[in-house]
């Protein structure tokens, strides 16, 4: 089967490909679902990314401005199986990366960020929920290194956090559109590291497969997806990703 979807790659003029947090495990970086994942291992963690704990309660920002801290992101490194997606777009083959990651490790690999659609953000910059101010993440954990546990917004006064999309906040409408709009394009849909299980993110896989597509699922475990899916490979994304992206 793996042969089989590298000649669809081969073949293909535009493939899409939408990444869930499966492809950055081998970075360090652990899923959310998973065995291992990090809400499996710690329910109560779920909470600090809920946007109506967050607003209302300065226990649950303070700890999770400590838990930014010590996110895995700022350890973690591209994988192969990241190398694998720059590899496909050097190759012309890569019309748009849809990713419900927040680590940019896409784009650090060499992807164009033109070709990155992030629909849940990046924990890479900081924002204000009251003035819309956005800047880099790093400039504020210095601030909490320095002692401050909640910091305000240095030009309102708001509330800080991630430009990440928590639980019970908005998804932007133009991200989305974009991301289905790349997938009914798409000849060939990867879906790659992803339970398929989030909405409307997952909607790509059959919006893709009813516009003509055909779709190749490579995650470790079955997916909410798996009866759409043209191709199953599941196993290890570092080591199956390159082997079908390889020219």
């Amino acid at each position: 089967m793996i042969e089989q979807v590298r000649r669809w790659v081969g073949e293909a003029k535009r493939v899409v490909v939408l990444t869930g947090a499966g492809i950055s495990t081998d970075s360090g970086i652990p899923d959310f679902r998973g065995p291992q994942g990090l809400w499996t291992k710690n329910p109560k963690a779920e909470k600090l990314s809920d946007i109506r704990y967050y607003m209302a309660d300065p226990e649950v920002r303070r700890l999770a401005w400590q838990s930014r801290l010590e996110h895995s992101t700022w350890q973690a490194k591209p994988n192969v199986g990241h190398l694998a997606l720059v590899d496909l777009e050097r190759r012309g083959k890569l019309h748009a990366l849809i990713t419900q990651n927040i680590d940019e490790l896409h784009q650090i690999a060499g992807n164009s960020p033109e070709k990155v659609i992030e629909v849940h953000g990046t924990v890479r910059k900081a924002m204000c929920m009251g003035c819309g101010w956005r800047g880099p993440m790093q400039e504020t954990l210095e601030r909490v290194r320095a002692g401050e546990a909640d910091p305000p917004c240095l030009a309102c006064g708001g509330i800080l956090k991630s430009a990440t999309i928590s639980f019970g906040q908005a998804l932007v409408p133009e991200v989305i559109d974009r991301a289905m709009a790349v997938a009914a394009q798409a000849d060939l849909l990867l879906a790659v590291g992803s339970t398929l299980q989030v909405y409307p993110v997952a909607g790509a896989v059959p919006a893709a497969k009813s516009a003509g597509a055909k779709v190749a699922i490579i995650n470790a475990q079955p997916t909410a997806m798996d009866e759409v899916a043209d191709a199953l490979l599941p196993g290890s994304i570092s080591e199956i990703l390159p082997r079908i992206c390889a020219g």
